[in-house]
């Protein structure tokens, strides 16, 4: 059945509707142009003083010299290593710590989610976390970038009230049949919070993809840096040189390091919008589930 609409509120569909196209131009654009200038022959992208609504000469070469240098290479391979290690830490550690604090006979779980709730507000500081880092004997290895923060408190808070919502009855039957802690965990409460698991993992997953603020306080070994550094040395020190050794002159390396300049933040992007759509649906879901119900 067709709902009948008076003019005020066909004007307000009109109106909504062209905000949103305006909002998504105005937030997908920037990125478009981004791709654009990677695929586009340098040297016209030189000359090019207006907008791009299409490749100008399209070219792969800025791709090209990307992949073909090690430091791009190194950092994928490190970031994948933080972000699977990472990930893989970050929910274990926080399922077990909802967990233990959502149960209802638990002793001091009040008094324990207070001094967890107070580190949000107030931390040690960047000065003795980095010394805290270097007694542990953690400074230039890779675990400075996943230990030290392998529990956000905020998503425990969520998985902790997610693992308060399911049916207490299901966890006494599990008892009666013999069941202990770690098997109810494992085997009853992670398969029934999966919505509130993916959110976890996107959550903890584009924080290890995106994090590069640890890894430039921490690692003096290039070899261990995370991609993110690697594009922050590159877009913020015009560090092209490496990518463009053997190019030409001075007048054709500035172009064709402007493209490999947009060609990595292409790169560096990519993977993670590709892996959102697939645990978009659980999104808000998982959000609700963890955040509604105390």
């Amino acid at each position: 059945m067709k709902i009948k609409q008076n003019l005020g509120e066909r004007m307000f569909d009109f109106l909504n509707i062209l905000f949103m196209i305006i909002l998504i131009i105005v937030t997908l654009y920037p990125f478009l142009y981004v791709l654009f200038s990677s695929l586009s022959d340098p040297g016209l992208l030189a000359k090019n003083r207006g907008i791009l609504y299409l490749p100008i000469g399209f070219t792969l070469k800025a791709y090209e010299l990307v992949f073909a240098n090690p430091m791009i290479v190194v950092g994928y391979l490190n970031t994948i290593f933080y972000v699977v290690v990472g990930t893989t830490i970050n929910i274990l550690l926080t399922s077990i710590g909802a967990y233990a604090l959502s149960r209802r006979n638990a002793m001091l779980t009040k008094p324990i989610m207070m001094f967890i709730t107070f580190t949000m507000f107030f931390s040690g500081g960047l000065i003795p976390t980095y010394l805290l880092i270097g007694q542990l004997g953690m400074i230039d290895t890779r675990w400075a970038l996943i230990i030290p923060n392998a529990v956000s408190v905020w998503n425990l808070i969520i998985m902790r009230t997610s693992f308060k919502g399911i049916p207490e009855s299901l966890e006494e039957s599990a008892r009666i049949d013999g069941a202990g802690d770690w098997t109810i965990l494992f085997r009853i409460i992670l398969p029934l919070s999966l919505p509130v698991i993916a959110v976890m993992i996107l959550f903890y997953g584009v924080g290890h993809w995106n994090a590069y603020f640890d890894a430039m306080i921490y690692l003096r070994n290039n070899d261990l840096w995370p991609l993110q550094l690697v594009l922050r040395e590159i877009l913020i020190t015009n560090s092209t040189d490496n990518f463009i050794t053997g190019v030409g002159g001075g007048g054709d390396r500035y172009p064709i390091g402007e493209t490999v300049k947009y060609a990595t933040i292409i790169v560096a992007t990519l993977p993670i919008l590709f892996l959102y759509p697939f645990l978009q649906k659980y999104f808000v879901k998982g959000v609700m589930i963890g955040s509604i119900k105390e």
